[in-house]
């Protein structure tokens, strides 16, 4: 991986050597410029990730190489560091595209910071780049693989919500899209020219999602060292995308709440209000109600957040889409892993059909990527299936009875054997109905019913 590339402009051959040292053993390629004449002719001649500049220098101050490299090379992040420290020099600084503004002398390790902080907000500045110039391709629904009820059902509702500000919850189990299906939304939406902000609530730790929501000031705790701006400040005029947001403690929940009410928040250790224009598509694959009676997520905040509900559908409840997602699927890994796969046995393509996925698309998507890597032909076989959808679909095969020569009723023999399975699920779940229902992947009411209708009892205990 090619290393990220750093320009010290200083006039200052010290400063320029402390620099290159440093960053050079965190991982940097650093070059140096004497004055902003030769900082200058280093941007035109090859591309800076960053570059730090300082601000009085002769002939050519660092403004001017500021406002060059923001305007030839919009993808480097400009850093002004100087020993005349301003507030007016600051503003100027930051208006003129500045990333940040450091008074010398300063601490090393608070340099690194703000340059992967930097790093971190151009990565997340260019995956907005490219989302947008994939759009047209990528986001029109009718490319999105699926053509069964449940998926058009969703496809219907995208198109009607996208252009609009309203709150967004999408459910589903993990796999499903959920991801996939916000980004639709935001770059069908006014707000597709401003950002999309994604945060995985469930992957950062609790005492560190505060800050990285809302921002805090500097001191607000320990190693605090500067002010930070949080993702709901980078998402101003555009989306914040709050994945597993079940997870959110109810602490945070409040605050959200109160974004979503007033839209506005504090810096974790500030008092001054900030303001933002933001829409909030949340997901989760918990059953949030249950969180509410539960008393693990408040309820005022389930009902703001599902304005518009869309569930998606698990895999195993859209099996008619998989040949579309098996090609589509095929497609790719041929193309990203350079093979020349023509297709599969129909074999294999039932056993695929078959099987649960228990973890939906993505898991299919991987599913396909094994196969198309270890497949030694050009076509797939049986061979190359995964051991447990092969045993899966063996054991389905194996199931099938003999039909008699004086013929079987098929409604009595298909009643027979929904009855051995609900006992089989009863008796492994300790005649549990909640769960024996979650087993057989049906609601607790229907399966009480079928009981009944079934006359199946629990047998009960010799005295």
């Amino acid at each position: 991986m090619a290393r990220e590339k750093v320009l010290v402009v200083d006039d200052e051959s010290k400063i320029r050597d402390h620099f290159s040292e440093f960053l050079g053993k965190e991982g940097f390629e650093v070059d140096g410029a004497e004055n902003g004449q030769v900082a200058i002719k280093k941007i035109n001649q090859g591309f800076y990730d960053v570059v730090l500049i300082d601000l009085n220098m002769p002939k050519v101050d660092g403004m001017t190489v500021l406002r060059h490299l923001v305007e030839n090379e919009p993808e480097s992040i400009g850093i002004i560091l100087t020993g005349y420290a301003s507030i007016r020099n600051a503003v100027e600084a930051m208006k003129a595209g500045a990333f940040d503004y450091l008074a010398k002398p300063v601490k090393m390790e608070e340099v690194l910071m703000i340059i992967r902080r930097a790093l971190e907000f151009r990565d997340l500045r260019r995956e907005n780049y490219a989302l947008k110039r994939q759009l047209k391709k990528k986001y029109k629904f009718q490319n999105f693989i699926g053509d069964s009820p449940a998926m058009n059902k969703v496809f219907r509702t995208i198109e009607k919500v996208a252009d609009t500000d309203s709150t967004i919850l999408i459910l589903g189990e993990s796999g499903t899209g959920k991801e996939l299906v916000a980004r639709a939304i935001h770059y069908h939406s006014a707000r597709k020219d401003k950002p999309l902000i994604p945060v995985n609530c469930g992957a950062i730790p609790e005492e560190l999602l505060e800050s990285e929501l809302f921002g805090h000031e500097k001191g607000a705790f320990t190693n605090a060292i500067r002010t930070r701006i949080g993702r709901f400040e980078m998402a101003h005029g555009g989306t914040i995308f709050l994945d597993e947001i079940a997870e959110m403690s109810p602490h945070l929940q409040v605050k959200l709440l109160r974004v979503l009410q007033e839209q506005e928040f504090e810096r974790l250790g500030g008092t001054r209000t900030i303001k933002c224009d933001v829409r909030i598509i949340a997901a989760t694959n918990k059953n949030l109600e249950r969180a509410v009676s539960d008393g693990k997520f408040r309820e005022d905040l389930y009902y703001r957040l599902r304005v518009i509900p869309i569930q998606l559908p698990p895999l195993r409840d859209r099996k008619s889409d998989i040949p579309l997602l098996v090609n589509h699927f095929l497609e790719q890994m041929n193309k990203a892993k350079k093979k020349k796969i023509r297709g599969m046995e129909k074999e294999v393509l039932r056993a695929l059909e078959e099987y649960d996925w228990p973890g939906n698309v993505r898991e299919l998507e991987n599913v396909i990527e094994r196969m198309v890597i270890l497949t030694d032909g050009d076509y797939i076989t049986m061979d190359d299936l995964p051991e447990k959808i092969a045993a899966g679909h063996k054991s389905m095969e194996h199931s099938v009875t003999e039909i008699p020569e004086e013929g079987v009723s098929l409604s009595q023999a298909v009643n027979e054997y929904e009855k051995q399975l609900i006992i089989s699920a009863l008796e492994r779940t300790g005649w549990v109905k909640n769960r024996a229902a979650k087993l057989l992947r049906m609601n607790r009411t229907t399966l009480v019913e079928k009981i009944k209708k079934q006359g199946i009892e629990r047998p009960r205990l010799a005295n």
